[in-house]
């Protein structure tokens, strides 16, 4: 088992900058990648970004691509995501998830399903 616990949700103003946090506990030996997807009220959970554990391959949504960049701390398997230039419609709740199935050269796993594990999520509310 892996738990993930996620940090760093609020609110702020659009244009403002904002660092989520997700710290992996657990059985992490082995970790393949770790993601963000967001969900906001009434949409379905969407792809943010994903790194990969062993190279730091980082890939984005077009959404966010340019404005937010993850990055991981292997010692203290966590993992991050700077978000600049926010805005309103960055509104929802973030997760973070943690896959440790099996590697796929090339593949970037920016879908639900390949991930095993998930946060509790934290809110992130940008106001205009």
């Amino acid at each position: 088992q892996v738990q993930l616990v996620e940090s760093g949700g609020g609110l702020v103003q659009a244009g403002d900058s904002l660092r989520l946090s997700c710290a992996a506990s657990g059985r992490t030996i082995g970790g393949v990648a770790m993601g963000w997807f967001r969900q906001a009220p009434g949409k379905e959970r969407e792809f943010v970004g994903t790194i990969k554990w062993s190279s730091g391959f980082t890939y984005y949504a077009d959404s966010v691509k340019g404005r937010f960049t993850i990055s991981r701390d292997t010692a203290k398997n966590t993992v991050y995501l700077q978000m600049n230039s926010l805005k309103p419609e960055d509104t929802a709740v973030y997760y973070c998830a943690f896959r440790n199935s099996f590697a796929v050269p090339g593949y970037a796993y920016t879908t639900s399903r390949d991930y095993d594990y998930w946060g509790q999520g934290t809110q992130v509310t940008v106001s205009s």
